[in-house]
């Protein structure tokens, strides 16, 4: 069965326990087996999860028992996130990164570990912006990156970018698409109807120092609540998904939108194909798969 996690976040994991099983026990994706509370809730005299290996369950196994064990497997096995996605319409390979932004950096990172299992590395400062980042890499040139304000630079004159100052909980906020000649494919874009931001200059120091830079189409235009993405183009900068914390593997991507065809019209308009549904709130769903499961991040 599917349970999602009750705890009091603003992202939602989902994990997937066996029929039984204790709903706050995580056991099933644990590799060494050790799990005290679970062990005594089952009388486990190995002080292992029953459906691991060594375990000594009390009843004797039935081909039901067998069949289900099975079943279960094959479900945890579907959560390695080293395992390949399946990817019908190409979005993952599209993807440059998503962008988690948070009102404090510090519990955006803490908020990414208890749910993934993996802590961001530090990112680095954006001067002038008022932000700095951290980053999970999500595969070999994608990566999540985690947004908030910067303590130590003064408050920018305006705003900052993607919101963050009207934040209230860390929320995933908008995506970045992979891009080269943008200059022409923001005219070609705007052509079609669809108002993506001016390309502008970005750069950024990394704590070891090495300058990163790249072009990229204004983040704060914020196309249909963020779900039509901006572009991003690196040039010869090393891409930041190959020095970023790694052990998280983006699954897929969706959106909702309380007008999904006239967002599907213009993510068509830029040849991006993702699913979207219609619900009342616009929401960005990605679903990681990392060390403690898939998480669904909103």
């Amino acid at each position: 069965m599917i349970v999602v996690d009750s705890r009091r976040l603003s992202s939602r994991a989902v994990r997937v326990l066996s029929p039984g099983l204790p709903t706050p026990c995580s056991a099933l994706f644990r590799t060494n087996g050790a799990h005290g509370a679970c062990a005594a809730a089952w009388g486990c005299p190995s002080r292992r999860h029953p459906l691991e290996k060594n375990a000594r369950p009390k009843s004797k196994a039935t081909p039901w028992i067998v069949a289900t064990s099975g079943a279960l497997l094959a479900i945890v096995m579907s959560v390695d996130p080293q395992a390949q996605s399946r990817d019908p319409q190409g979005l993952l390979g599209r993807i440059d990164h998503l962008v988690y932004a948070t009102p404090d950096l510090n519990a955006g990172v803490n908020q990414i570990e208890a749910l993934l299992g993996v802590h961001a590395t530090p990112g680095g400062q954006h001067p002038g912006e008022g932000t700095r980042n951290a980053l999970v890499a999500l595969g070999p040139t994608s990566y999540l990156e985690i947004i908030g304000p910067d303590p130590e630079q003064p408050a920018p004159a305006g705003p900052r970018k993607f919101r963050i100052d009207d934040l209230k909980a860390p929320r995933l906020v908008t995506w970045a698409a992979k891009g080269t000649n943008l200059t022409q494919f923001v005219a070609a874009a705007r052509r079609r109807g669809v108002p993506i931001g001016d390309v502008i200059p970005g750069s950024r120091r990394t704590p070891t120092g090495a300058l990163l830079s790249w072009q990229i189409s204004n983040q704060r235009a914020m196309v249909a609540d963020g779900l039509v993405p901006f572009f991003i183009d690196w040039g010869d900068t090393p891409h930041p998904a190959a020095s970023a914390a790694a052990g998280a593997t983006l699954i897929s991507l969706r959106a909702e939108h309380p007008d999904p065809d006239k967002v599907l019209r213009m993510l068509r308009a830029l040849d991006v194909e993702m699913p979207i549904v219609k619900a009342h709130m616009p929401s960005l769903v990605a679903t990681i798969g990392g060390p403690r499961g898939r998480v669904d991040l909103r």
